[in-house]
């Protein structure tokens, strides 16, 4: 079965309804529906809780984040992680923090609509459409 960590900016296309939505929609669902184990790094979900509370109220982020934690496994970021985000030395640290938080847990791939933030990545890096004809053999 197919690990993939989901960049923070393709659960907030669902979250949000943004107009990527589409691919990163049927992503989750086929993530849901079994096809695949789908992680999003636990610094993230502080940060989604956020951004979507700006964006809909606390309570819509809350629904949301609790919707997350039933489909997706919080990959940790502990020291670890850190140390080795840092041993990147990527200008994005968040982006180190993904991937790093993404190759400790053992994921085939992450799934973003910024695959320059990922450059010399240790974890294979691919959007959703991809993503989704990887998991359904389309």
């Amino acid at each position: 079965m197919k690990r993939l960590l989901l960049d923070l900016n393709i659960v907030l296309d669902v979250v949000l309804d943004r107009a990527e939505a589409a691919s990163a929609g049927r992503l989750w669902a086929a993530l849901e529906g079994g096809k695949g184990r789908g992680f999003v790094p636990a610094h993230g979900v502080t940060t989604i809780f956020y951004l979507v509370s700006r964006a809909q109220g606390p309570g819509f982020a809350r629904r949301a984040t609790d919707g997350i934690l039933r489909t997706f496994t919080v990959a940790a970021v502990d020291e670890k992680v850190l140390r080795r985000a840092l041993s990147l030395g990527w200008a994005d640290f968040e982006d180190a923090v993904c991937a790093s938080a993404a190759e400790m847990c053992g994921c085939d791939a992450i799934v973003t609509r910024d695959a320059k933030g990922f450059v010399d990545s240790p974890v294979r890096i691919i959007d959703p459409s991809t993503a989704l004809a990887w998991l359904t053999g389309g």
